[in-house]
């Protein structure tokens, strides 16, 4: 009788259990073929918050997902996820000018150079679309370095000219803050978009050859800079914000105006720009923090106390997998499939979206794809080739233009 019994349980699960095993196979295979590329990962930072960049000290050979808190990203769990492509954020606090931030901006690229040769069998850096493939046929992941906020170059096009020449290939034009050329999306606007001089860096960067990443900066900027860009854009990580109206996720308007400029979005795993109820409890955790220091007043220890309590009795909610791929399918329905990328900001977030943890989730992503029906070419398309075509655009935009213009001596007070 037992045996009757197991026999029907193991009947009625293989079926499950083949379905499962193809869609893994599907995704090997999609991703043996084509690159997965990440457009944002924030581990060089972590670097720097938690070991003062003494890289042997935290060795990602190993998984580190133990850390308190834990890192997202280690090389374990790059394989396990088949990263084909991550691009390092060099990330510098706002906080920073002038020749601070440049200083921070060049130790940050020496963060990824280090990693690259810490762990020359598995990673390798990569200056072009080109590059990356080949990287990723030799079976190592291809790295990738991305400027996290315009203000790095302090103010100087030859700035941007050298981190073009150390390897930076995307500059997201703006952090958190406005700086001197350009709008941020969460800051009071400043120049109304972007100004002249913010128009010759982004011309700068289209004859350097740099993608221009519109991640971080506000609605206006965006359109401005879709008016004079002459390569495609991409947004290194953001979401929809017909979905989730984050000041940091992109509009229906301008998805349309990228699809037209052939651009793409890179869509991310932050909690909060994914899922309106995450959103909806940071505001409000804002708002009492706000109600709290004006209520006590000098009384630092109260406020984190009383707000702690606050915490207890209002848990955030965790965004999912669904929310994330419900972002993608905004933006693939809006913008096109050729339009949508992945760029989760992970190592830069405290949270994640249930069941996409670290690094090794992509799997879970596209497995939640495929059971709504996406196709191997829609699946090639989001894992990289989107991003290669972009690449490949903006790198030939550079070809033609440096044979039509010298480099632009231009200075921001001229």
């Amino acid at each position: 009788m037992l045996r009757t019994i197991a026999a029907a349980l193991l009947l009625l699960a293989t079926p499950l259990f083949a379905q499962t095993n193809n869609v893994n196979a599907r995704i090997d295979r999609i991703l043996h073929d084509v690159p997965l590329i990440d457009g944002h990962n924030d581990l060089p930072w972590q670097y720097w918050e938690r070991a003062k960049d003494h890289l042997a000290q935290i060795d990602i050979r190993q998984d580190q997902s133990k850390l308190t808190p834990p890192l997202h990203t280690d090389i374990p769990r790059l394989k396990q996820g088949h990263v084909g492509a991550e691009f390092w954020s060099v990330y510098v606090p706002t906080t920073l000018k002038g020749a601070d931030a440049v200083r921070s901006v060049l130790e940050q690229i020496d963060v990824v150079d280090r990693i690259d040769e810490r762990y020359p069998d598995t990673f390798e850096l990569a200056r072009t679309a080109d590059d990356v493939m080949r990287i990723h046929r030799s079976g190592k992941i291809a790295s990738m370095i991305g400027i996290e906020g315009g203000h790095s170059i302090g103010n100087s096009l030859a700035v941007l000219r050298q981190l073009y020449n150390l390897g930076a290939r995307y500059m997201t034009i703006t952090h958190s803050d406005n700086n001197d050329f350009a709008d941020s999306a969460t800051a009071d606007p400043l120049h109304n978009g972007l100004t002249p001089f913010g128009k010759q860096v982004i011309a700068e960067m289209n004859r350097l050859g740099m993608l221009v990443d519109c991640s971080h900066i506000a609605p206006k900027t965006m359109n401005d800079i879709l008016d004079v860009t002459q390569a495609p854009v991409i947004f290194s990580h953001s979401s929809a914000r017909a979905l989730t109206d984050h000041a940091r996720n992109v509009p229906d308007d301008v998805l349309r105006r990228l699809k037209d400029h052939d651009g793409v979005v890179m869509l991310t795993w932050v909690p909060t720009f994914v899922s309106e109820k995450a959103r909806a409890r940071d505001a409000a955790k804002d708002a009492e923090e706000t109600r709290l220091k004006a209520l006590y007043r000098g009384q630092p220890d109260k406020v984190k106390a009383v707000l702690g309590q606050w915490d207890t009795a209002n848990p955030a909610p965790r965004a999912t997998v669904q929310d994330v791929a419900d972002h993608i399918e905004h933006v693939v329905q809006v913008a096109g499939t050729e339009h949508a990328g992945l760029g989760t900001d992970l190592d830069g977030i405290t949270s994640t979206p249930e069941g996409l943890e670290s690094v090794a989730a992509f799997p879970t992503l596209f497995a939640e794809l495929i059971r709504r029906g996406w196709t191997d070419a829609q699946l090639e398309g989001l894992a990289g080739l989107n991003v290669l075509r972009v690449m490949r655009k903006v790198e030939a935009t550079a070809a033609r233009l440096q044979k039509e213009r010298p480099p632009s001596d231009l200075r921001i007070e001229e």
